[in-house]
Formats: C-alpha cells, structure tokens, sequence
C-alpha cells in the first residue's frame, strides 16, 4: 500500500519549480526548519534562506530557496520563494565568491560601509545555495 501523500507546490515569481504529490516537506521557517507529514494541522509561516527537501518514496530532492513564505494544509504544502534553485542549477563558483563577499562585509575586512542585516542575509542565501549544490555530484 502506498504512503499517504501532501501536494507539493513551490513557485517563485517567474516560475513554477516543484507541483508533485509527496511524502514528506521540510522546509526553513522563520522560527527554524519545520517539518509537513500528509494531515499536518494547517498554518502559514514565512520563510528564510536554506534548503527546502521533500520526499516521493525514498527519493530525497533538495532546493536552495530565499525569501517567501509557505502555506500548510493537510493535504497542501504551498510555498512561494522568492528565488529557488534544483542543486544542478546552481553556479557553486559564484556561490563561493558570494560567501567570501559577504564574510568580508561581516567581518569588517571590506573598505566599503556595509548594511549589516543586508551582508547576513546575502551570506545566508549563499550557504544554502552551497549546501544544496553539493548534494548534486560534479560534473
């Protein structure tokens, strides 16, 4: 028998990412990484920047997403990203130097006046996006 499934749905403004039926959605609220299970009570939180994963069977898949917000009910996980990205979209180079522009910032090792909140989010969407790029092998 099969498991019992949520729609999954995630969009961005210029395109719709993942629209499948699945197991299992994990994905970076606010208030930390939460978890939707098939009849999971409904609610609405907004996102940060990290790794969203979700499950059709035993096959894992993972996206870099920043920004939004997701809308949960017990048979729909809707989220809408502000950007998303499949690991094999992701240009891990440029991520890298992202990474390192933004330590700099944070560090204060940059000549330039920095935006502090603007330099951690910067920093935050390019660990996501490493994180999710290395879970595709190289090519």
């Amino acid at each position: 028998m099969a498991e019992p499934q949520v729609r999954f749905e995630l969009a961005t403004p210029t395109r719709l990412v993942v629209s499948e039926d699945v197991e299992e959605v994990v994905a970076p609220g606010v208030q930390g990484y939460f978890g939707v299970l098939p009849g999971h009570v409904p609610f609405l939180t907004s996102l940060q920047s990290g790794e969203v994963a979700y499950r059709v069977g035993r096959v894992e898949q993972y996206l870099a997403v920043s920004g939004g917000f997701a809308e949960v009910r017990g048979d729909r996980v809707i989220v809408l990203a502000e950007h998303a990205e499949r690991p094999e979209e992701i240009d891990r180079e440029r991520a890298l130097r992202a990474r390192q522009r933004a330590e700099r910032r944070l560090t204060g090792k940059s000549d330039e006046e920095i935006d502090y909140m603007r330099a951690l989010a910067a920093f935050s969407r390019a660990l996501a996006r490493l994180h999710v790029s290395a879970r595709v092998p190289p090519r």
